[in-house]
Order: C-alpha cells, then sequence, then structure tokens
C-alpha cells in the first residue's frame, strides 16, 4: 500500500520557533507565528516560514522514545482510518528536543480553507446544504463502525466526529476529509494502544489523581461508541449556537443509528451540552490557575497554550 504524500516542512525552523516559544504569550515569540486552534493537548500554529501548513505542537514527552512510539501509532492510525474511506490532508511528522524543555511532536498538516471547515459552514450555507454536510459526517463516520465490525477484535478504530473536525472543499461535491488524527486511538485485542497518561500531561496536577479515577476511561472509550460520538456530534449545534437546527440534526443521526441503539432526543442532547459546558468551564479555569502556580509562584515553565474565552 503506497503512503499518503507528506507535506514539506524545515526542521530547523521548527527548533528555532519552539526554542523561541512564550506558550503564556505566543504572540510574542521569537519566531513569529498565527494560532490556528487548541486541543487538550495541543496548540495549533502557521509558523511564518512554513505558510500553507499547519502545525500542531504536542509537548508531551520525557523521553524520545515515547515520542517515537506516538509517532508510529499516530501512522498506523491514519493509515487505518483511510483503510475505513475517511480522507487525510498531506501530512508529515517530527520530533524536536530543546534543551530543557519535554521532547515534543509536531503533526503538520496541509492548511485547508478555514471557510470550509464545519463549524464554519453551518453558519454559511443554508439549511438544505447543511444537512447534506451532516449527512456525508455521518456517512464517514458509520464507515469507521464498519471497518470496526470486520476487523473487531483484532482491531479497533476510534474517531471524534464533531463537526469542526470535517473539511468540506466544495459543496458541489461529496468529498470530505477528517482533520482531528493527532489522537491515535486504537484498540487491539481488546487493549488500547495509546498511554493514557498522556492525556493528563496537560492537567493542572493536583487533579490528575480525580482525572485517573473518575473520568479517564469514559473520556477514551467513549470515541468508540456509536451513540456517543453522535451525541457529541448534535451537541456541537448547540455549541455553535445553531440549536434551531438541532431536531433536524437528530433526523439525520437517529436514521443512521446501528439496529438496535435507541434514537438520540433533544432534551438528551441539551443536557450533554449543558453539563459538558460547565465541565470545561471549570476544567479550563483550574488549567490558568496551574499555569499562575507554576510560572507566578514557582517560577517554571507551562508548557501548554490555554484558550482565551471561547464561546460555547
Amino acid at each position: 500500500m503506497s503512503s499518503r504524500p507528506a507535506v514539506s516542512f524545515d526542521k530547523d525552523l521548527l527548533i528555532r520557533f519552539e526554542r523561541g516559544l512564550d506558550p503564556k504569550h505566543p504572540e510574542a515569540s521569537a519566531v513569529p507565528a498565527t494560532l490556528l486552534g487548541y486541543g487538550e493537548i495541543s496548540a495549533i500554529f502557521e509558523i511564518e516560514g512554513t505558510e500553507g501548513v499547519a502545525c500542531k505542537r504536542m509537548p508531551l514527552f520525557s523521553e524520545r522514545e515515547q515520542a517515537k512510539a506516538y509517532e508510529n501509532l499516530y501512522r498506523e492510525y491514519c493509515r487505518h482510518l483511510k483503510e475505513a474511506g475517511l480522507e487525510l490532508p498531506e501530512d508529515g511528522t517530527t520530533i524536536l528536543e530543546v534543551e530543557g524543555r519535554p521532547i515534543g511532536l509536531y503533526i503538520i498538516q496541509r492548511r485547508l480553507p478555514a471557510e470550509r471547515f464545519g463549524h464554519r459552514l453551518i453558519h454559511s450555507l443554508d439549511t438544505p446544504q447543511i444537512m447534506k454536510l451532516l449527512e456525508l459526517v455521518v456517512r464517514k463516520i458509520a464507515a469507521v463502525w464498519v471497518f470496526n465490525d470486520k476487523h473487531r477484535p483484532a482491531l479497533e478504530l476510534a474517531i471524534d466526529g464533531q463537526i469542526s473536525n470535517w473539511v468540506w472543499p466544495d459543496e458541489s461535491s461529496p468529498r470530505l476529509l477528517y482533520v482531528d488524527t493527532s489522537t491515535p486511538l486504537l484498540r487491539k485485542e481488546g487493549t488500547e494502544q495509546l498511554d493514557p497518561e498522556l492525556f493528563l500531561k496537560s492537567a493542572p496536577s493536583f487533579l490528575r489523581w480525580v482525572i485517573r479515577l473518575l473520568f479517564l476511561r469514559d473520556v477514551m472509550n467513549r470515541y468508540y461508541v456509536p451513540r456517543l460520538v453522535y451525541t457529541d456530534l448534535a451537541a456541537n449545534f448547540f455549541k455553535e449556537q445553531r440549536d434551531g437546527l438541532v431536531p433536524a440534526v437528530l433526523e439525520v443521526i437517529n436514521a443512521s443509528l446501528p439496529p438496535g441503539v435507541p434514537p438520540l432526543t433533544y432534551r438528551e442532547i441539551e443536557k450533554y451540552y449543558k453539563d459538558d459546558k460547565t465541565i470545561w468551564k471549570v476544567f479550563q479555569s483550574f488549567r490558568r490557575f496551574d499555569r499562575w502556580l507554576k510560572t507566578g509562584l514557582f517560577r517554571k515553565r507551562y508548557e501548554f497554550i490555554l484558550p482565551g474565552k471561547i464561546q460555547r
């Protein structure tokens, strides 16, 4: 099987960027960059000198071997997603070692037009086109469940199907790209291959034991469960202030649920969204407090880049 096309990038430039990055004020870093987005364990930049690609920074690893294992798992996950029928952007990876910092993995993707991401399109397209987009997304997610049915228990893939993870280059075409590949969740013989402790790296140190005990397994497992993946997708329309579309969204999703899975309801999705919004706000407040403790009280470096106020 041929490998996916790789994007080109300047590793020396990435090293200079990493060496001069100020995580608290990334806009003031030595190498200019535009912050494109955030993940729980990553931040996404367009760095001056690497125009046309998005650079996802993941400062997670204490040893190079950990980063290499993650890189290999990422490549395997992407390969299997393609086998399942998903189209992914051209990409590349590199491991960066800068003295005094955690070992970082950069995942580089070809940058796609911001206005063609799903969470933007549900504000710019008319309702029939939005439903067409949703049908394409649901179809692609369903392809992962078909893949899992064929390969389980030897292999099983997870997917985060929220609307912002999809890019529709042209509404006259059924072509759809999936971009959220940097968390390679897959199971072999029922065993999760991704080290769950990596999810705790960005969590406040004083909360890690609680998250490990009460939430970590549920967070990782939910992306293997069709009904929960679709729940999150539907809740995105509340998050994006398009709750008026939720009834139509549920019609599309419920028509695609596997046999025997109970349909999603408006009240259920609304409650899920409100609960998730509360948890997210509290967690981000704790992360900001943790950053203050590290940088202000203990005069240490805080590696993760936190989002400002986000409308949810």
